[in-house]
């Protein structure tokens, strides 16, 4: 994936293995993340407050996958979240949620 980030569409990146993985916050990339992780407010509210699960977390960055490349599993995505460590990926997590909640 040799595109990068276009911060303009909301979009983030994130290192997995050698590939840096764009994560873009679609419409039907929310309604996914929505459908498994309960409504996106709820989401945020959790965010902003510091009660946002890892696991949410991973799920809301494999529902924002721009493209997925091949051997890159969820499991895998939430073992580079854990090897980066939170302070990596809360910039990545705070693009997304500001995207949810100001639009383009």
């Amino acid at each position: 994936m040799g595109d990068l980030a276009n911060p303009v569409r909301g979009e983030g990146a994130l290192r997995v293995g050698g590939e840096m993985l764009v994560l873009r916050p679609s419409f039907a990339a929310l309604v996914a993340a929505e459908s498994e992780l309960g409504p996106l407010f709820a989401l945020v509210e959790r965010g902003a407050e510091g009660r946002l699960g890892i696991g949410e977390m991973v799920g809301l960055f494999w529902h924002c996958l721009r493209e997925c490349p091949e051997g890159v599993t969820r499991e895998r995505l939430g073992e580079a979240v854990v090897e980066a460590g939170l302070a990596a990926v809360t910039p990545v997590l705070r693009g997304l949620l500001r995207q949810i909640l100001a639009g383009k």
